[in-house]
């Protein structure tokens, strides 16, 4: 089972496979999500400290690059959690600003993945 750590020192024990939004959501943390999960948004953007998957999906490297955001952030919603990942995740409902959290994210990647390699 992956460890996530946090960067508030918050470690979960995460189910293989499952999208890193959803077991960082699962955990309690109010990780905003606006797009529901679908790579339109950057609002579950997250910076990597350790653990950062080589592989990324066509549509995340699309929307971070379409934002100037490539090599800097990742979105959670687009990431699985097959090994242990250290993050920070960088908008939180409780003290973005940005409103609500967004619809919860499908269970699997949308949109359906073409994984490439990272940037």
């Amino acid at each position: 089972m992956p460890i996530i750590t946090l960067s508030d020192g918050t470690n979960i024990d995460a189910e293989a496979n499952k999208r890193l939004v959803l077991a960082i959501e699962d955990s309690g943390i109010d990780i905003l999500h606006q797009c529901g999960g679908n790579a339109r948004c950057t609002t579950c953007r997250v910076h990597f400290v350790e653990g950062e998957p080589q592989r990324m999906t066509a549509a995340e490297h699309t929307r971070l690059e379409a934002r100037g955001l490539l090599g800097e952030f990742r979105l959670s919603c687009q990431i699985l959690t097959y090994h242990d990942m250290s993050v920070e995740v960088i908008n939180r409902e409780s003290i973005s600003g940005l409103g609500e959290a967004g619809p919860r994210p499908a269970d699997h990647i949308t949109p359906i993945p073409t994984w490439i390699p990272k940037s």
